[in-house]
């Protein structure tokens, strides 16, 4: 979507990676504080709940397509991690990291197919976010039952989080679509 505006801008491609570097900081800046803002109101259970890190990547991938969007997956969970570890208590866990990638980067990517869709259609960023959830949250339930003898993730655990997170998830599935188009409104009239 992003990359459509400032094609159609006709901006300089020094100016295109400014302006995508500067949202994709931004996203994943939101990624690491979300999450700190949501256990702070919701308590240690509100992360699984609202999932508020999967929020900003799923909105870089409608936003700025599959590579910078897995960028903003890839870097979210472990900027996240190295911040928090600092402070004592690492956010997600180690053994919940490499499945938050995962997960994240894949999330991102589904979304991120559908960039051109939505810079046609705003609307396409429902099924985005929609498909964008099953892809990541699917892929974390296989990597669960591959690994699940070498990791404390049994396919049951990451079934009771998925469905723990049905609230984020919904609440998501709109929130960022109404986002997406909101976004789309404004810089249409720029």
């Amino acid at each position: 979507m992003i990359e459509s505006i400032l094609a159609s801008g006709n901006v300089s491609a020094k100016l295109k990676l400014t302006v995508k570097t500067i949202i994709s900081a931004g996203l994943t800046a939101l990624a690491v504080a979300l999450p700190q803002i949501v256990h702070a109101f919701a308590g240690a259970s509100g992360g699984m709940i609202w999932l508020p890190m999967y929020l900003p990547v799923i909105l870089g991938g409608c936003l700025l397509g599959i590579r910078w969007g897995l960028g903003i997956g890839i870097a979210s969970p472990l900027v996240s991690f190295l911040i928090t570890s600092l402070a004592g208590s690492p956010m997600p866990a180690a053994a919940r990291l490499p499945f938050m990638i995962a997960e994240l980067a894949a999330m991102a990517v589904i979304s991120g197919l559908f960039t051109r869709l939505i810079s046609k259609n705003s609307w396409m960023a429902f099924p985005a976010v929609l498909l964008a959830f099953v892809a990541g949250r699917s892929l974390f339930m296989l990597l669960a039952v591959i690994f699940q003898s070498v990791t404390p993730f049994t396919p049951a655990l990451i079934l009771s989080q998925i469905q723990s997170g049905l609230a984020g998830v919904v609440l998501q599935s709109v929130l960022i679509p109404a986002i997406v188009m909101l976004l789309g409104k404004l810089l249409e009239k720029e």
